[in-house]
Parts: C-alpha cells; sequence; structure tokens
C-alpha cells in the first residue's frame, strides 16, 4: 500500500486561491513535484535529477521551452 502524500505548497505561491504554485511531497524514498493546477499529474525525481535541475535554475542556465 502506498502511503498518503502530504502536500506543501511553496512559500513562493503568495497563498492566492487563484494562484498557480508548485507543491511537494516527501515520501520515505522520494520527493514528488506537481503544480497546483493539474495535481493529477506529478513527478517523481530521482534526487540526482532533482539536485541537477535545482541547481541550474539558482545557477539560472534553465531555459523556457
Amino acid at each position: 500500500m502506498s502511503p498518503t502524500l502530504h502536500w506543501q505548497k511553496s512559500s513562493f505561491s503568495g497563498g492566492g486561491a487563484d494562484e498557480d504554485c508548485l507543491e511537494i511531497a516527501a515520501a520515505p524514498t522520494t520527493l514528488h513535484l506537481r503544480e497546483s493546477d493539474t495535481p493529477g499529474t506529478t513527478l517523481s525525481p530521482t534526487p540526482t535529477a532533482l539536485t541537477a535541475l535545482l541547481t541550474a535554475v539558482k545557477a539560472g542556465t534553465t531555459s523556457p521551452r
């Protein structure tokens, strides 16, 4: 049986009801990410992939598609 995920909104979301934001949930061995406007779609990156993404975002080396 999979654990119940407790989703937490980003502190940068502003907290408004109409604002889209990133949500995160921790499980014993992984993290899950989703956008609040599409809660049915989640990403479960490996720790290595998540670290690479966060490093690139902080460095400003990501670009929109």
